[in-house]
């Protein structure tokens, strides 16, 4: 595979917890990849900063160990990986005080991008954004990435964007959400506004349905005292799966730009229909031989949720009465995420009987095996009779791409690179994160106001029978999920 390298300027690139798990598995590989791509260009640095009492040559052998650990070794070569850690320093800092200020302010240099990733708890941002201001170590170039969650509801996320707009303006803020930087996530919008074939189809006059599955095998882990304070809305519907459904539902923009592409995100969010209690399904992973959730978060009587299921309904024309069904949960059978568009039954039948029911499906597969599948229907080979059956026409990048796809870049790699170059497209907006937040407060409101208690679900199924039910009833049913 031939690929277009796109220049980036110089940058000096710090990476508040950079000690951290995030730094470690996916910042720091994602930042080596782009070096070995040539998207590092001469002086660009990359200096950690955490409060771990470390020297730059202590640090230099942390990122090894990262990179040996998360990177393959025949995509390690010796040459280009030590070349990569020269590139890396250390400043011992206090994101809440002043100690290690000064000395970061030195390091910065005029003449280049700077750009601040926030991998730390959501609580620091607002002290980082602060500091940075106050000792002046941004400057006008600067940029400032901010991990999720953005805010817990929409009081905190209104909270937020006032303190970080109080030291940076709007264009210089990067709310990251990595699903947006997958590759098949960006093939969508390809596929959408690119082709004539699909565009004219994407309504309510030819789309039955569509669903959204994120689904995950493992449990929260050590994330539980964090998770039980979130939930599966909070942590996955609120941002990743909404992401998605923006742009899967959102209009064409005028433009391949960033606020043009935004605009049309806040559209959607904003033409969403209140949920009704019926449209909703919670559960929790149940024991089954294993630790239940309420035993992974400590908590015997935890009414928070780790699988959700939601039909949504968008009052506009495109989308008026073609419903959307959105589910994530842990411990499911299979790690994937999908968005598959359900076309309507052709109006009419010539075969008749049992064949008469045959949909076209497109499959957009996020993990595991990104690619696409386009499901039609044609005559089963033989001299059976005119006997109909389903087959995908597959676009997995794996069989595409052949023995380069894993050059295919890591979501971070795609959106670190954007913020050197001031790309704001993948990134959400203030007023978006803040209208998602409108939508959601009141959904969780009226569960917590008739004390829901989420269905139990066996671990390694596809959630509470309920989800299952919610489609019945209306003559549909969730795809399956499988790897």
């Amino acid at each position: 595979m031939v690929s277009r390298v796109i220049p980036v300027d110089s940058f000096d690139l710090v990476i508040f917890g950079g000690t951290g798990d995030l730094a470690r598995r996916k910042i720091l590989p994602a930042l080596f990849h782009r070096f070995v791509a040539g998207q590092m260009p001469d002086g660009a640095r990359v200096i950690g900063a955490a409060r771990s009492e470390l020297t730059d040559d202590e640090y230099r052998d942390l990122v090894r160990e990262a990179l040996t650990e998360f990177i393959p070794e025949d995509r390690l070569p010796d040459d280009q990986l030590n070349a990569f850690i020269e590139r890396m320093g250390y400043v011992c800092i206090d994101a809440t005080g002043e100690d290690g200020w000064a000395d970061l302010k030195g390091r910065m240099r005029e003449d280049v991008v700077r750009a601040f990733y926030f991998s730390v708890s959501p609580s620091l941002f607002g002290a980082l954004a602060e500091r940075l201001h106050e000792h002046d170590v941004a400057g006008p170039n600067a940029r400032i990435v901010v991990e999720k969650p953005f805010g817990h509801d929409l009081a905190s996320a209104r909270s937020l964007n006032a303190t970080l707009r109080e030291h940076f303006d709007e264009e210089q803020i990067y709310r990251i959400d990595h699903y947006l930087g997958k590759e098949t996530v960006q093939n969508l919008m390809a596929v959408r506004f690119g082709n004539v074939l699909f565009e004219p189809l994407w309504n309510s006059q030819y789309v039955d349905h569509i669903q959204i599955t994120v689904a995950e095998t493992v449990g929260v882990g050590g994330r539980g005292s964090y998770y039980d304070r979130s939930g599966a809305m909070r942590d996955m519907v609120q941002n990743h799966l909404m992401q998605l459904f923006c742009l899967i539902a959102m209009e064409p923009p005028s433009r391949f730009e960033p606020d043009a592409v935004r605009d049309e995100k806040l559209k959607v969010i904003r033409a969403l229909e209140p949920v009704q209690p019926n449209e909703i399904v919670r559960g929790q992973y149940a024991g089954d031989g294993e630790p239940s959730y309420r035993d992974d978060v400590e908590d015997p009587r935890s009414r928070t949720e780790s699988f959700i299921a939601l039909k949504l309904h968008l009052s506009n024309w495109r989308w008026a009465g073609t419903p959307f069904y959105l589910r994530t949960g842990k411990k499911l059978r299979a790690r994937t995420s999908e968005i598959a568009v359900v076309f309507k039954d052709a109006p009419h039948s010539i075969f008749g009987g049992e064949t008469a029911r045959h949909r076209n499906v497109l499959a957009i597969r996020l993990q595991p095996n990104e690619g696409m599948t386009l499901r039609v229907t044609i005559k089963e080979p033989g001299p059976g009779g005119m006997r109909l059956v389903d087959v995908p026409l597959d676009m997995t990048f794996a069989d595409a791409l052949g023995p380069d796809v894993e050059d295919v870049p890591d979501a971070y790699e795609r959106l670190v690179m954007d913020v050197i170059r001031g790309n704001q497209t993948l990134f959400m907006r203030g007023d978006e994160v803040e209208a998602a937040w409108a939508w959601t407060d009141p959904v969780i409101a009226a569960w917590e106001a008739r004390s829901d208690v989420p269905k139990p679900y066996e671990p390694g199924s596809a959630g509470p029978e309920d989800a299952a039910v919610m489609m019945h009833r209306e003559g549909r049913k969730w795809r399956e999920i499988k790897a």
